[in-house]
């Protein structure tokens, strides 16, 4: 609201505000000509003849709109451009960014064969209750899970490993929602999947699965979040700029335990390092 009011401010008349409104709204039409291509091809299945006959005849009514209000981007059009712009660049460094992290933390993460396997060959004291372990990389153990084992020197009698991922549908049905593997020594592999129009409740997915066999007490779960600290680096991926400005925006994400609506008083946070 303070950006939209700022700029009409700025602009001082809807007159000169035009030139900015008609590259906005030119721009969209070809964008959306662009995406209809996509959906044409990849989930109507037409033919790329039909598809491109159908594009061209759109594009060619667009490009013309949009050619006539590009002669205004010296007269106010260029805010368009620039916030486009703006957004564009947070909305791909966010993107990479998180890839990056995904990527530095399964490289150096245990396989999680290798960490049953030691739990198996040296067994550690077992305390009761229930602990889900929550990792956005379905291969690999949990840094949170590894970092307790290692530090604590304790497993619970139940572990949980939680994956929580996005379809590419605004809803996921019921019966389509959880699975799960029983690994050994009660520890037990859950992926959740939701929609991208549902907002995820981790404990209401962990209730789910004690009724599809995974032994546990509601009232004594506790979740364990690995908290990530992300360092700017000179490594290959992104510009160090574009790495600060990551961090930045990591800083100001909403914290996981409101995100997946987890009670504050049964989370426990373990710290990781991760370098850019």
């Amino acid at each position: 609201m303070i950006a939209t009011v700022l700029v009409v401010v700025g602009f001082r008349s809807s007159s000169a505000l035009a030139a900015a409104y008609g590259i906005a709204v030119t721009l969209t039409m070809v964008i959306t000509v662009l995406l209809l291509y996509i959906v044409m091809t990849e989930r109507w299945h037409w033919p790329k003849a039909a598809a491109r006959s159908v594009t061209f005849v759109f594009l060619a009514v667009d490009l013309a709109f949009f050619s006539a209000s590009a002669l205004k981007v010296l007269q106010g059009g260029w805010v368009t451009l620039a916030v486009a712009l703006a957004l564009f660049t947070l909305m791909t460094t966010w993107r990479t960014g998180r890839r990056l992290v995904a990527e530095r933390l399964t490289a150096r993460a245990i396989p999680l064969e290798h960490f049953m396997m030691v739990v198996s060959t040296s067994p550690p004291l077992r305390v009761p209750g229930t602990a889900v372990f929550m990792t956005a990389q379905p291969q690999g153990t949990p840094p949170a899970l590894a970092h307790n084992l290692r530090h604590n020197k304790v497993l619970h009698e139940h572990v949980i490993v939680l994956t929580v991922s996005t379809a590419q549908t605004p809803l996921v049905p019921a019966e389509q929602r959880l699975s799960m593997d029983a690994l050994a020594h009660g520890v037990f592999n859950v992926r959740v999947q939701y929609g991208f129009m549902e907002d995820p409740n981790v404990p209401d997915a962990i209730r789910e699965a004690g009724e599809h066999g995974v032994e546990l007490d509601p009232d004594d779960v506790t979740y364990f979040l690995g908290r990530e600290t992300i360092i700017a680096t000179r490594r290959k991926g992104m510009a160090l700029w574009r790495e600060k400005l990551f961090v930045l925006m990591a800083r100001n994400a909403v914290r996981a335990t409101a995100f997946f609506r987890l009670p504050p008083e049964r989370v426990v946070e373990l710290g990781v390092q991760v370098e850019m």
